[in-house]
């Protein structure tokens, strides 16, 4: 690549999030790079779980089915087993032993799917390099500039100008930090440390399989740990002091974790029979709580954990990104084509900021709920809430928090289903049965009428798929607006409301997703 180029969108990181966004704007045709600091692919199991709701997002693009190939009938190689790769485990709340029942949420993935991060990087890396996303590894940012007409990023000797830039670099980003941008909220006050290890022996005390992560967690004397099996004689390890308080901030972060240290942690909980094969990798992390105050700054925007970041409780902070990444794909799309609604890309500020908050919120309750060493009061704390979690109600409510299947945007409109997610159905359309997510596979909006009352011949705006299907469960309306993400953006019972689409839904398309001058 040339010293001096040219892109309309400058990704800064490769992770789950930046590599998400490659793969939304390069199916819309938008020129995107992708620079990443490191050389190559870390292959840590770290963010090692597919949420509910995002396993439906990933299949409304095609992307869970390769996802899922990488599986094998014991368990990906160095993922843990779950979902359909074992034997279902649900969810948790804060390690407590009930699990969380996605079911009646009318969900095809009513379980966490286990997949290491470096597999999702990798299908998604692949999928978005195959539609002409480039990427350029061991390239650090090391400047960004803006102005009126764009942004100019430095790497190295590379000065690339871009119309948007996206920071997706993580949790330290350098994009933040030049931009002088803050970061508020609250620093670690307890490490942990994350290993992916190979024993060379095991004692009985070390899981043969994973079961429901209440079960998982030891403690034994000052120090936890929780081992994962991966598959033969591979594991996650997780662990930490009882009462490891550190005041000193989050730099300690960098101080390298030795086979020593893992070792004698291994021998403290497990047992003086369990020993240490091989590290493969392993890193430090906190219970630092933080959050952007805005997701765009001029034409910088931030997404997943450049954005947020939270105790790692409950298996969100991959699946906040990749939820970012779609939210933000096709209104940056739009934004970029000139046919987004004023106020478009200001929405997904909007609309992912509070989710974020509300992550923020309940890990910081789960840090409490969790404590390896609970007093008395937390103690009885944990009991009531693990007696609510065992009433159906309480237990829909939670899962549908930790699955994301909840997730209700806050869109204008007055139908029931406005802002909602709507179940995968099964569709009976003119060209034969088909589910809905299929509808989805190019990014573009759908206008699903159910009743058969869309005029022949409406001109829709470029991006929205017109798809007639018959009624059907999970669907109670005469039509639907469906967003590219997959949320309701207006909807209708009554067939009337369609035989005039210029008084009711084509000022709906207008004002969600298209200028007027499109149609």
């Amino acid at each position: 690549m040339n010293a001096a180029t040219e892109t309309e969108v400058v990704i800064v990181g490769a992770g789950p999030t930046g590599l998400m966004l490659a793969y939304e704007l390069a199916l819309a045709g938008v020129g995107t790079l992708v620079l990443e600091k490191l050389s190559h692919r870390v292959e840590q199991v770290k963010g090692g779980g597919i949420q509910p709701r995002t396993a439906e997002l990933l299949e409304l693009r095609g992307l869970l089915e390769p996802l899922l190939d990488r599986l094998t009938p014991h368990g990906p190689a160095g993922a843990p087993a779950g979902g359909p790769a074992g034997d279902p485990a649900g969810g948790h709340f804060a390690f407590l032993p009930v699990p969380l029942d996605c079911t009646p949420w009318a969900t095809r993935h009513p379980y966490p799917i286990g997949i290491p991060q470096w597999e999702v990087e990798a299908v998604l890396e692949e999928r978005a390099s195959a539609l002409g996303a480039r990427l350029l590894r061991g390239t650090p940012v090391t400047g960004v500039a803006q102005d009126d007409g764009g942004v100019t990023v430095t790497a190295g000797p590379l000065r690339i100008r871009a119309r948007y830039v996206v920071a997706c670099d993580g949790g330290h980003s350098t994009v933040r930090k030049v931009l002088g941008v803050a970061f508020p909220g609250r620093p670690g006050t307890h490490r942990a440390i994350l290993a992916d290890i190979r024993l060379s022996a095991a004692s009985s005390l070390v899981p043969e399989r994973r079961g429901h992560m209440s079960t998982m967690t030891r403690r034994q004397g000052g120090d936890w740990g929780m081992l994962i099996p991966l598959g033969g004689d591979r594991y996650r390890f997780t662990f930490g002091r009882v009462d490891a308080a550190d005041g000193a901030g989050e730099e300690p972060r960098d101080t390298p974790v030795t086979p020593e240290e893992i070792g004698a942690a291994l021998r403290s909980v497990y047992g003086a029979e369990t020993t240490l094969g091989a590290v493969e990798n392993a890193s430090r992390f906190s219970d630092a709580t933080r959050q952007v105050e805005r997701y765009r700054t001029g034409r910088v925007l931030f997404a997943g954990d450049a954005a947020h970041i939270h105790p790692p409780l409950g298996g969100q902070g991959l699946n906040l990104g990749i939820q970012d990444a779609l939210n933000l794909g096709w209104k940056l799309a739009a934004t970029l084509r000139d046919r987004a609604p004023k106020g478009l890309l200001d929405s997904y500020h909007a609309e992912r900021h509070p989710v974020a908050a509300q992550v923020l919120h309940h890990t910081s309750a789960q840090r409490v709920l969790a404590h390896q060493n609970p007093g008395e009061d937390v103690a009885a704390l944990r009991d009531i809430v693990t007696d609510l979690l065992r009433l159906p109600d309480a237990n829909r409510h939670v899962a549908g928090l930790m699955s994301g299947l909840s997730l209700r945007y806050d869109l204008p409109g007055g139908h029931r289903l406005t802002g909602a997610r709507v179940p995968d159905a099964e569709l009976t359309t003119e060209a034969g049965p088909r589910r809905l997510s299929a509808l989805f596979r190019a990014g573009h909006a759908v206008l699903l009428d159910l009743a058969g009352a869309v005029p022949d011949g409406l001109p829709l705006p470029a991006g929205i798929g017109l798809t007639r299907a018959g009624r059907t469960d999970g669907l109670d309306a005469a039509a639907l607006l469906l967003r590219p993400d997959g949320y309701v953006c207006w909807a209708t019972d009554d067939p009337a409301d369609l035989a005039d689409p210029a008084r009711t839904l084509l000022p709906a398309i207008a004002a969600h997703l298209t200028l007027p001058e499109a149609r």
